[in-house]
């Protein structure tokens, strides 16, 4: 109960400095980085060395590539079908395709399964949706656009984006068996607490409610692929097919029914991937979410 208070307290206290005119409300910006360079690489550090590899870690892992590919085909074939213009495409492909497996996962997971369950979300993010937006992401951004991929701009950004780089360094770790210092790993669990106000502080001063839009019907579906489609296809696929009933696959599907990934929106309008839609699809999508989250955490109850 305490972390669904901090989730909602922040949130809401972002959405009400954006009215606070002397309020910097681009200091989202350097939270953001923050998040992604301090608190997320703490995360990582302190959960993978410890994860006890098995060929069940497969499931939370291949979610978010699994969610991807399906985005790709189904907005890019659809797309094409009813003539949407490239720029659409791309820019349905990044906000529906991928989940706020970090930002918003993370502190939900934790609320719903205790502090345990963060690694399993780490493991959907990490491998999964981080590297997706770095790798697949970057390449679909660019091919969308105008502009051709840069493959030399892609490698340096990945190599050197510090939550992979801390990935990297525990997957060595937990192979060679190593952990660090308990004092240190107090430090990490202190920073990677961090997580929960700061990165929903950062998304409620994103948060924007654009009722004159006329992308109304394409924020429709794409909040219908990531919020509903996606998730069902995951729960179908790892509970009936392959027979999945553990927590993991609970927390898998709860980080697949995540909200649209920030990053992914932030990397459509940096290529000019209709911006507008973008910042929709994640001002709308998250109070959503709430709404739908709680309906897929009911219905993975029974799992």
């Amino acid at each position: 109960m305490n972390n669904f208070i901090i989730i909602f307290f922040f949130l809401f206290l972002g959405l009400l400095l954006q009215n606070v005119k002397r309020f910097p409300i681009h200091i989202y910006k350097t939270i953001n980085k923050i998040v992604i360079s301090i608190c997320l690489p703490a995360i990582t550090l302190y959960h993978i060395p410890k994860i006890k590899w098995n060929n069940e870690l497969l499931f939370p892992i291949g979610a978010g590539w699994i969610s991807f590919f399906l985005a790709v085909v189904f907005f890019h074939f659809l797309g094409r079908r009813l003539g949407w213009s490239n720029k659409l495409i791309g820019c349905l492909v990044l906000t529906a395709g991928l989940s706020n497996s970090s930002f918003l996962g993370y502190p939900i997971v934790e609320a719903l399964f205790g502090k345990k369950g963060l690694e399993t979300a780490v493991l959907v993010d990490q491998p999964g949706t981080f590297v997706i937006v770095s790798t697949l992401g970057v390449f679909v951004a660019a091919f969308y656009s105008k502009g051709n991929p840069d493959f030399k701009s892609i490698s340096k950004k990945i190599l050197l984006f510090p939550p992979f780089i801390t990935f990297v360094v525990s997957c060595l770790m937990n192979i060679f068996n190593f952990d660090l210092d308990e004092n240190i790993q107090s430090l990490l669990l202190k920073l990677g607490s961090l997580v929960t106000p700061l990165a929903l502080f950062s998304v409620g001063l994103q948060l924007t409610f654009n009722r004159k839009s006329k992308h109304w019907k394409f924020l429709q579906l794409g909040l219908l692929f990531r919020l509903i489609i996606a998730p069902l296809i995951i729960f179908v696929l790892y509970v009936f097919i392959f027979n999945q009933h553990s927590e993991a696959i609970k927390i898998t599907i709860i980080e697949i029914a995540m909200a649209p990934m920030i990053t992914g929106a932030i990397l459509a309008s940096t290529y000019g991937l209709k911006p507008k839609l973008s910042s929709m699809m994640i001002g709308f999508g998250i109070p959503i979410s709430f709404v739908t989250l709680a309906i897929w955490y009911f219905i993975v109850s029974f799992i």
